[in-house]
């Protein structure tokens, strides 16, 4: 999300080690171009303090404490660990990253639809770059996030999709983040690079998920995702957050949608010590519909932070932005939700909706969802609401003789099955609703 302020910000330096650990394998101009101008932004941007709007309720200070730095080996977990967190059941195109790097033995894209290229960013660099020339670093480097600009310095690898115009991918695409420990050295920092293009009338369903391997292990992901979809173009986006318990993790999506396109995207964050994701969402022509959905849990002193930032700079587009929350323990969440109605974005449909379930009296939640009007033929709104299960409802399952954890757990996923539902493909709604139920029924209150 593009700042709001112009309040000073902190030297980089804690960030020097990101920057100066880049070893670019990269013979394209056009890139080394790009990766230049980020190492730039990045320095003279430094790091946003509290005074930052977007910044006001996310402390960096528990991320720069670890020390982070790019990973200088690639680590390589078992076929049978890898196989122990697939999701049974989901049959995909899959596209495995271990810490960043793409691990070729341990995916499987199968046979693809004519008109499909889908594989290594860092492949696709070495034998066809002009390929990726009109799109890659396009639409994150318009926007002033550090973050971003750090994984444009330093990205070594990650996924493309790219679609022929009128392509339809049946089967769905699973990008699967692997985070773990290596030894020697400071826990590693991966940083991956991912690019989706859709052409005219193409359709997809990407399922992107982060999961950690190893107990307690440390680690940080920052990654960066562009997508272009082209006019009619449609693609269904699932995002599934589940990092190990230590580590951290920020991501930034960028989305560009064509005339009549459409993207229905569902946010899942469960895991992770600190997490913070942007959504970025510019519609390119009218009549556009853009659906984002998310539902968080922050427990054990957890910190998870979506933030949106929706342009309508054009008339006859829709968005939605529906985002729940479940806090418990010492858990902080963040909601931070902005749509922007240019003049000219006459006929705008947006509605915007934050509503939490606070469990516990330690946990916190701070929201704003926002609306920037200067049309005056829309159709907006916006709401936010937090409060506690209805002790009404919980005496009345605890009478039936369901004991407390149980019920706290059912009467919580039926807060948060609207979104769930939302997942739509049947194993993957099944391993949410299974890990969120999991946690609920053992958290600490």
């Amino acid at each position: 999300m593009s700042a709001v302020t112009t309040a000073p910000a902190q030297a980089a330096g804690p960030f020097d080690a990101w920057l100066d650990a880049c070893e670019h394998r990269d013979n394209v101009d056009w890139l080394a171009d790009a990766r230049d101008r980020a190492a730039a932004k990045a320095r003279a941007q430094g790091l946003p303090t509290s005074k930052s709007e977007d910044w006001r309720y996310t402390a960096l200070r528990p991320l720069l404490e670890q020390g982070f730095a790019p990973a200088k080996t690639a680590a390589q977990p078992a076929p049978a660990t890898i196989d122990r967190c697939m999701i049974p059941g989901l049959d995909s195109h899959r596209l495995v990253l271990v810490n960043g790097r793409f691990a070729p033995e341990l995916s499987h894209l199968g046979t693809l639809p004519a008109g499909v290229r889908l594989g290594s960013l860092r492949e696709v660099l070495d034998q066809d770059p002009d390929a990726l020339a009109p799109t890659l670093t396009h639409l994150s480097s318009a926007h002033d996030q550090v973050f971003a600009a750090l994984n444009t310095a330093g990205f070594d690898d990650g996924m493309v999709l790219l679609l022929d115009r009128g392509t339809i991918v049946e089967r769905p695409i699973e990008l699967v983040h692997i985070g773990t420990a290596i030894s020697g050295g400071p826990p590693p920092l991966a940083q991956p690079r991912h690019l989706i293009s859709l052409g005219a009338g193409a359709q997809a369903q990407l399922i992107e998920r982060y999961i950690g391997i190893g107990d307690g292990v440390r680690y940080c992901t920052n990654a960066v995702l562009e997508m272009v979809l082209a006019d009619d173009a449609i693609l269904k986006h699932r995002r599934i957050q589940l990092e190990a318990g230590s580590a951290f993790h920020v991501s930034s999506l960028y989305l560009s949608q064509g005339r009549g396109s459409r993207y229905d995207g569902v946010n899942v964050g469960l895991g992770g010590a600190w997490a913070r994701t942007d959504l970025i969402v510019r519609f390119g022509d009218s009549h556009a519909e853009c659906d984002l959905a998310g539902l968080y849990l922050a427990g054990d002193r957890q910190l998870i932070d979506y933030h949106m930032d929706v342009d309508h700079a054009l008339p006859d587009c829709t968005s939605r932005e529906n985002f729940k929350g479940i806090l418990y323990g010492k858990g902080r969440a963040v909601f931070d939700g902005r749509v922007f109605v240019a003049r000219d974005a006459q006929r705008t449909d947006a509605a915007m909706s934050n509503r939490n379930l606070i469990l516990s009296p330690s946990a916190e939640i701070d929201t704003k969802p926002q609306l920037e009007i200067y049309a005056d033929d829309v159709k907006c709104s916006h709401g936010t609401t937090v409060g506690q299960i209805e002790p009404e409802m919980l005496f009345y399952l605890r009478s039936r003789g369901i004991a407390a954890p149980l019920a706290r757990r059912m009467l919580c996923l039926g807060f948060a099955g609207e979104i769930i539902d939302a997942l739509g493909v049947e194993p993957l709604r099944e391993h949410v609703a299974e890990q969120v139920g999991q946690r609920l029924e053992h958290a600490t209150l």
